[in-house]
């Protein structure tokens, strides 16, 4: 059981290259239309620096590229079974577009139990960052564990 000696830990940071071809499959998946989204000179036309990723790729890009996207659950000794994923979240602080090269740098920032202890909410904080250095984005996402 994940306890509140997990909060403040770090993971091996997760380094991704935003490809084109993968983001219009993730767009033929979700049936996203927008030119903007499909056609570079739409997206510079609308200002863009480039094809834009819309908000909730970030969390697919991190997982697609992870080594093993489930080491964290592994590190802290959770079941994969008894997990679902609660809530998620994210702040964009530049825009991330086709062909930048990401780092997304996960920490616990909170445990707690819930429902008298049945249940344990697991905070994870992710720092985005480009091929720059720029801080792009921040993630978090809330993993709920089945006790």
């Amino acid at each position: 059981m994940v306890d509140q000696s997990a909060v403040g830990r770090s993971f091996a940071p997760v380094h991704a290259v935003v490809e084109p071809g993968r983001l219009r499959f993730f767009f033929d998946t979700i049936g996203e239309t927008n030119p903007v989204y499909r056609d570079p000179a739409a997206a510079k036309a609308a200002g863009h620096r480039g094809v834009p990723v819309p908000p909730t790729y970030l969390f697919c890009l991190e997982m697609m590229d992870a080594e093993n996207p489930f080491a964290f659950l592994e590190d802290l000794g959770i079941d994969l079974a008894r997990v679902l994923h609660g809530e998620q979240s994210f702040a964009y602080h530049a825009p991330v577009v086709v062909g930048d090269a990401l780092t997304f740098a996960s920490t616990i920032t909170g445990v707690a139990e819930k429902k008298g202890g049945a249940l344990t909410i697991v905070d994870v904080a992710t720092r985005v960052t480009n091929q720059d250095g720029a801080h792009v984005a921040d993630a978090t996402r809330a993993i709920v564990v089945r006790n």
